[in-house]
């Protein structure tokens, strides 16, 4: 009551000129905030900028998936076609034939090498001495390194029916030649753990990372209350970087239908042509070789699609099931 006697009794032109006072007080205040903040804005400024130019504004491409798009006539001139693309790859006869082997290759190597960079950091974290922990990592990690390109050459110099390392050992033991690289029932298993091979190590970089952040003194507690090394993974690592490991998994199963095009399309012939194609090298064969450029955009357009509902349900079942999703 007091207050509002004494804010009645201050004249209103006096009320007015407070107000904006504090309002420039304020205005200075955050200018002097953003300076000081400049360096950190101009930081950022570099990443987003590089997505925006590579990220989001090639998307405006997926107008040609609707056109039958010419070169001549550009993005504005060519004629509108509907949904004529999609029609036609979902009408391919081959359509589930490439999805079917997509999906197998994708969740094939998603169940078999996703549990590897958790055990490998799980394994590294329990190693003492840092000489060995250095080197274990170095010798796990530097495979990453290696192009597409080399490590399909290894797979040929290894596996190859002619000249292949493994087949000459059978031959040495009077065995027959294996065509590992033509015949369908390797395929699949080549390329799946020669990723795991090349990327588990890499990918532990991860979880090792999480494992740092884990609180010493639970480890501490443990030791005197009599848990074994094993117990302490189980109660203690585990649970500790299973944020890292749900994200990890949501962002995976948020690109399945991503298989790698070079690795497969290297390793592709005629003899496992039928377990090979997928649709990032189906797409390449329409897209850069015919030039169906709209139709090509049309199929990456679905299997994006796909991914994003992928997406969207893995995070709403980890939503659900656990307090760790990415949205």
């Amino acid at each position: 009551m007091q207050n509002e006697a004494v804010r009645k009794s201050v004249p209103r032109p006096a009320r007015q000129a407070a107000r904006q006072a504090t309002r420039q007080a304020a205005r200075r205040n955050r200018i002097k905030a953003h300076k000081r903040c400049l360096q950190l804005y101009i930081l950022i400024a570099i990443p987003v900028i590089l997505v925006i130019v590579f990220g989001y504004i090639p998307m405006a491409g997926n107008i040609i998936a609707f056109q039958d798009y010419s070169v001549r006539k550009g993005f504005l001139g060519s004629d509108f076609v509907g949904l004529k693309y999609f029609e036609q790859f979902l009408n391919l006869p081959i359509f589930f034939d490439i999805v079917r082997n997509t999906l197998i290759l994708s969740l094939y190597g998603l169940v078999a090498g996703f549990p590897f960079p958790i055990l490998l950091a799980l394994g590294f974290n329990e190693i003492k001495s840092p000489r060995v922990k250095k080197f274990s990592q170095t010798i796990t990690y530097a495979p990453y390194f290696i192009s597409t390109v080399v490590i399909v050459g290894i797979l040929q110099s290894v596996f190859s029916y002619r000249f292949g390392i493994v087949n000459e050992a059978v031959k040495l033991f009077g065995g027959a030649p294996i065509d590992f690289m033509g015949g369908v029932q390797y395929f699949r298993h080549l390329y799946v753990w020669s990723n795991i091979w090349q990327g588990a190590g890499y990918s532990a970089v991860l979880y090792i990372a999480a494992l740092s952040g884990i609180d010493t003194s639970l480890y501490e507690a443990a030791t005197i209350d009599g848990a074994t090394r094993l117990q302490r993974v189980w109660y203690i690592d585990i649970p500790g970087i299973l944020p890292t490991i749900v994200i990890t998994l949501i962002m995976s199963t948020g690109s399945i239908l991503n298989v790698g095009f070079e690795k497969v399309f290297l390793m592709q012939n005629p003899a496992n042509y039928s377990v090979s194609e997928i649709i990032s090298t189906y797409v390449y064969k329409v897209g850069v070789k015919q030039a169906q450029f709209g139709y090509s955009t049309a199929i990456s357009l679905f299997n994006s699609a796909v991914n994003f509902v992928f997406l969207f349900a893995t995070n709403a079942i980890a939503k659900r099931c656990s307090d760790t999703s990415l949205f």
